[in-house]
C-alpha cells in the first residue's frame, strides 16, 4: 500500500511521461509535492521502484518508467492528456510536409528530415528519400515527422545523441513541453519551451548548457515531441 506522498507523486509521473513523453526532472518533482529537498524525492523514487511501481532505467539520466498503477487510478490516468495550447505562428525550415497516420494501419512510415542539434543550434537537413517505421500506437492525430537528436543537450530529459524523435507537426505549444523551435528562421532546435513575458526561453536539460531567451517574435514553435525510437 501507498503512503499518500508516493502515491502524488507516482500520478505526477504517470501525468508527465503521457503528456511530454519523458521523465519529469528532481526540481520538477519537488515543487509537484511541495518537498524541500530533492532527497525526499530520491526515498520516494526509491520506495516506488521497491514496490514495482517504477522502474529507473540505468546510464539514462531521467529515465523513468511507470510499471504499473494501483487500480484505483488506472481510469483516471489513463485517460488521453487534454491541451488547452497557446498559438505561436511560424513553418518549419522547408516547409516540411507530415505524413498523417492511417487508423487502420498497425504501423506507418514518417519522413526522417535529417539531424537536429539537441546541442548547439544547427540547420535540419531535409533528405525526403528516408523514412522511419514507427507504431501506430505512439501517434496519435495530426501529421507527423521524425527528426534524429545530434548532441548531448537533452539528455537528463532522456534524450540521447543518436535518438530518433516523433514531432506532432503543428504551431502550439505549452510551457514545459519539448518542442522543434526554428530560431531566426534558419536554426532549428529541440528545446524545452518556456515563456517568460514577451520572451521565449529554450531550456536544454543538461546543466552544462545555457537556458537561452529571445524575443517572442524570433521563435516559431514548428513541432512538440511525442514519442522517441532507439535503437540498441
Amino acid at each position: 500500500m501507498l503512503t499518500a506522498k508516493q502515491h502524488e507523486l507516482l500520478v505526477f509521473i504517470d501525468k508527465h511521461l503521457r503528456e511530454t513523453g519523458c521523465s519529469p526532472s528532481f526540481e520538477e518533482m519537488k515543487e509537484a509535492l511541495d518537498l524541500r529537498s530533492k532527497s525526499g524525492i530520491h526515498r520516494l523514487i526509491s520506495a516506488l521502484e521497491e514496490r514495482g511501481f517504477l522502474r529507473r532505467h540505468k546510464h539514462r539520466a531521467r529515465a523513468l518508467e511507470v510499471v504499473r498503477l494501483p487500480e484505483d487510478l488506472l481510469p483516471q490516468t489513463r485517460e488521453a492528456p487534454r491541451f488547452a495550447p497557446n498559438v505561436i505562428q511560424g513553418n518549419f525550415a522547408g516547409k516540411l510536409s507530415g505524413v498523417r497516420a492511417a487508423p487502420e494501419a498497425g504501423a506507418v512510415s514518417l519522413p526522417l528530415y535529417g539531424k537536429i542539434a539537441a546541442g548547439l543550434p544547427i540547420e535540419a537537413l531535409r533528405d525526403d528519400q528516408e523514412q522511419v517505421q514507427v507504431p501506430l500506437s505512439l501517434l496519435g492525430s495530426g501529421e507527423h515527422f521524425a527528426l534524429t537528436i545530434e548532441g548531448d543537450s537533452m539528455i537528463e530529459a532522456g534524450i540521447l545523441d543518436g535518438d530518433v524523435v516523433i514531432i506532432r507537426r503543428g504551431e502550439t505549444a505549452e510551457n514545459g513541453q519539448i518542442i522543434v523551435a526554428l530560431v531566426d528562421e534558419n536554426e532549428v532546435t529541440l528545446k524545452r519551451l518556456r515563456r517568460r513575458g514577451q520572451s521565449i526561453a529554450l531550456e536544454p536539460a543538461n546543466i552544462r548548457y545555457e537556458t537561452k531567451i529571445f524575443p517572442a517574435e524570433r521563435v516559431r514553435v514548428q513541432g512538440r515531441l511525442v514519442a522517441l525510437l532507439r535503437q540498441y
